[in-house]
């Protein structure tokens, strides 16, 4: 775990990542003080609970092909690739300077399931790789079973997500994995192949980071 002014160092890096990218949050309101506070997700008005709840219905259809495909994988080194923001971390729903950011439940139990039946959970994210402990720690300390986080470099900071993203499953089909599922709420979290499966969380049509 980092020291506490690591922490902070790396909490502060994230919050100006965080406000470069998608701008201030408003503060919650004096009638609701305990209201998820969010960033572009207020900006579209979006609902916290309804987004849960289709956020659930995309993870009860992913349940039963991982927990079947993953039953009697014998020998076969089988892996999960997750996007971070909004898809394993209620990013957008979450002031960024609180940390750490709260995973969503129904993803993570659906990944914790998956780790205890021998399968390795790997995030591969647009995060920039100044935040790669802190961001390694925030999935930690919120219950991820880690095998691995793909963070950009410099250079994939000038490539399309979307090339920069399946180079990276295509990286850990090389170490002898076979990808079963890729999970994220946006299509550059999903296009390009390299894996059997892709669940596609929403996104709204852009509105969640």
């Amino acid at each position: 775990m980092p020291s506490a002014k690591a922490t902070t160092t790396a909490a502060a890096t994230l919050g100006l990542t965080a406000l470069l990218l998608v701008g201030p949050a408003p503060a919650a309101s004096a009638a609701d003080p305990d209201a998820h506070v969010t960033s572009t997700a207020a900006l579209a008005d979006i609902d916290y609970g309804t987004w849960r709840r289709d956020v659930a219905a995309v993870v009860a259809e992913a349940r039963p092909y991982i927990e079947e495909r993953s039953e009697d994988a014998g020998r076969e080194k089988q892996a999960i690739v997750l996007d971070i923001d909004n898809s394993s971390l209620e990013t957008d729903f979450h002031p960024f300077w609180e940390l750490p950011t709260p995973a969503i439940p129904e993803v993570r139990e659906l990944v914790r399931d998956a780790h205890g039946r021998g399968v390795a959970v790997f995030f591969v994210t647009a995060r920039p790789g100044i935040i790669h402990s802190l961001t390694d720690w925030n999935l930690k300390q919120t219950g991820y079973p880690v095998d691995g986080l793909y963070v950009r470099s410099l250079p994939d900071l000038f490539a399309e997500v979307s090339a920069y993203k399946t180079q990276k499953r295509a990286e850990i089909e090389a170490k002898g994995y076979t990808i079963i599922a890729n999970i994220g709420n946006n299509t550059t979290d999903l296009v390009g192949g390299h894996a059997e499966r892709t669940f596609k969380l929403p996104d709204y049509g852009g509105k969640l980071s």
